[in-house]
């Protein structure tokens, strides 16, 4: 991928070294370590529910270690090369979804884009790297502990630039959501009691559009810029498949349960980035309404 053609964002911030160290922290002083943290996620599996959601309803209980203001306009520094292409990506984004949302009338508003080095604080609670990319609807920010993507190349084999712009790209997808009030609409059905976990579920529903969504983007941005290579869309691919649910918990607790799924099979998000990247169209990317994911 030949990243370096893409328009660098100004809305990276590098909150590195900000959230201070030593994991989570309770009111008995006691710090919540890797196994903790796991401990969490596992549960999220085998229950269905987010693992942010989880951590988020600690944070009454967390000594919280809030990013600095000062961190608010920290740039990265110039000589980053991968900040440069996480920036590079991002200016991307925005240019491709300004343009699609010009076109249906309306405007895009830009997300900032966080760096972080394992724990951060947002606007939906404290967060470890354990959690993974994450956007957040109430700051509209991405956080983003680069560490993720050596994690996707070690454990996950799923490497190179542009299985990661997948990655961004996808939470990407989660702004335009908020954006389009897809968000407000999957939040107002959860509170309705509307069945959200399960292979099924609208939370299901709402990941794989965001990975549909991605796929838009890298059709528009290839057809702008021609910056991929042989191999670059079997990466995205490689990617997505590497982290189905199915595929997750397997590797996780040695089996699968289809009623706690939130993110949809490896099948299923492969399925659906390629008919966003085969199209480039936001109007293939109607999960809610599709009978078969």
């Amino acid at each position: 991928m030949e990243w370096r053609k893409g328009r660098r964002s100004d809305n990276v911030v590098d909150a590195r070294g900000s959230g201070g160290g030593g994991g989570m922290r309770f009111g008995g002083g006691k710090g919540l370590g890797l196994a903790g943290i796991l401990l969490i996620v596992g549960i999220g599996w085998l229950t269905g529910q987010d693992p942010l959601q989880i951590l988020g309803q600690l944070t009454g209980q967390v000594e919280q270690q809030a990013v600095p203001t000062g961190a608010e306009s920290k740039a990265p520094p110039a000589n980053d090369q991968q900040a440069d292409f996480v920036a590079s990506v991002l200016g991307d984004t925005e240019d491709t979804w300004k343009a699609l949302f010009a076109q249906a009338g309306k405007q895009y508003d830009e997300p900032k884009l966080v760096l972080f080095s394992g724990q951060v604080n947002s606007a939906c609670g404290f967060a470890s790297s354990a959690v993974g990319p994450f956007y957040c609807p109430g700051d509209q920010r991405v956080y983003l502990d680069m560490n993720f993507f050596r994690e996707m190349e070690n454990r996950f084999s799923a490497a190179g630039d542009f299985a990661q712009a997948y990655v961004i790209a996808h939470e990407i997808g989660h702004h335009v959501q908020t954006l389009m009030g897809v968000s407000a609409q999957v939040q107002t059905a959860r509170q309705r009691g509307q069945r959200m976990e399960g292979d099924n579920g609208l939370l299901v529903r709402q990941e794989l559009q965001a990975d549909c969504l991605a796929g838009v983007w890298a059709y528009q941005a290839q057809k702008r810029l021609n910056w991929l290579e042989p191999g670059d869309v079997e990466e995205a691919l490689n990617a997505a498949n590497a982290i189905g649910d199915d595929r997750l918990q397997q590797q996780g607790q040695g089996r699968v349960v289809p009623d706690s799924f939130t993110h949809g099979t490896s099948a299923q998000r492969v399925r659906w980035f390629k008919a966003g990247f085969g199209s480039g169209e936001v109007s293939q990317c109607d999960t809610f309404n599709a009978r078969n994911l």
